[in-house]
């Protein structure tokens, strides 16, 4: 029967072996120290890289140490050492490199001025503040490297997954927050790796579980995975609880952006050449960009037009293109 379930969902000539699998994903076996080796200087260089690209604002630079990081073998090894229900050294392997990654973004972290503010780069603003979607390309990601590393003819595409998935850049991000003391930041780039970390365990274990790696030794063979399941569910659960929290805070700050934009556009419509450049949100307080070839209008009309677009209690600055900012007061205040 498991030869049979096997050859319908995927034929043995296009189907890794089990050996050949665990060879590449198992540190431990085989020529151990060699492979070890290879393992920890390369995770070392890529977190160089990615600190280097990072700390420079460099898109090439981070992708290049997406390509050369090995973490993602361990972290497939924890899959089908779940799947295969053996134990294995791949969350050791995972938990120590993560460690490391860590401990290089926090020296590199030591060249950035106090006075430096994280969220002005791309790189790293981009990765301390994840939601739902980086969640589903994570899984979609996992799915895909898990497939990739299964089959013989799409193996190909291995290089395209490590783009694709964020391992080492959010962690080199952590360290970077956490060697500033920006401890939210830090948590939150911590969040969208362990997000990516359980995606790619669960969809490895799904994989690997239809291609039917796991052991047909009988019911206990069937529970094993089914343990290890629920408990990857249960931490699936607690990440993405934060993830849709952000997704959810995401969305009501844009709405209240676009709200406070175009109350400004009222407050200024009676000023020639007068416009709104943009609203940002820093600190928990509205900035509103306007440029104007005249004085501004009483900044008491700004404050009635934004009572109920956005929340009592907002502070509101305005920038103006003179070279100063207004404190306008609190919405409602």
């Amino acid at each position: 029967m498991p030869g049979q379930l096997r050859a319908k969902v995927l034929p043995d000539r296009q189907r890794r072996s089990l050996d050949d699998l665990q060879q590449d994903l198992d540190l431990s076996s085989g020529d151990s120290r060699s492979k070890q080796s290879a393992f920890w200087t390369m995770l070392t260089l890529s977190a160089v890289i990615a600190a280097c690209g990072i700390l420079t604002n460099s898109t090439a630079t981070v992708i290049g140490a997406m390509i050369i990081a090995p973490l993602s073998t361990p972290i497939m090894g924890i899959a089908l050492g779940a799947v295969q229900r053996r134990r294995s050294s791949a969350a050791a392997f995972v938990a120590f490199g993560c460690l490391l990654v860590i401990t290089v973004g926090a020296v590199a972290s030591l060249v950035v001025p106090p006075s430096y503010d994280l969220l002005t780069n791309s790189q790293i603003s981009g990765r301390t503040s994840p939601g739902l979607l980086d969640l589903v390309s994570a899984l979609a990601t996992g799915f895909a490297g898990a497939v990739a590393l299964a089959r013989k003819d799409v193996a190909a595409v291995l290089p395209g997954v490590a783009i694709a998935i964020s391992l080492v850049p959010p962690l080199v991000v952590t360290g970077v927050c956490a060697g500033q003391t920006a401890w939210w930041l830090a948590l939150g780039a911590l969040v969208l790796f362990l997000s990516n970390l359980f995606a790619l365990v669960f969809a490895g274990m799904v994989v690997f579980t239809v291609l039917t790696y796991a052991p047909a030794d009988g019911s206990r063979a069937h529970h094993g995975p089914r343990r290890a399941h629920v408990m990857l569910g249960l931490l699936f659960t607690a990440v993405l609880l934060p993830l849709g929290a952000n997704t959810v805070a995401t969305v009501l700050l844009n709405t209240w952006t676009l709200r406070a934009k175009s109350a400004a556009e009222q407050w200024l419509a009676d000023t020639p050449g007068a416009m709104v450049t943009g609203v940002d949100a820093r600190s928990r307080t509205l900035y509103i960009h306007v440029r104007s070839p005249s004085e501004l209008p009483p900044i008491d009309g700004l404050l009635s037009s934004l009572e109920g677009q956005v929340p009592d209690g907002v502070p509101i600055v305005v920038d103006s293109t003179r070279g100063r900012e207004i404190t306008a007061g609190k919405v409602g205040g």
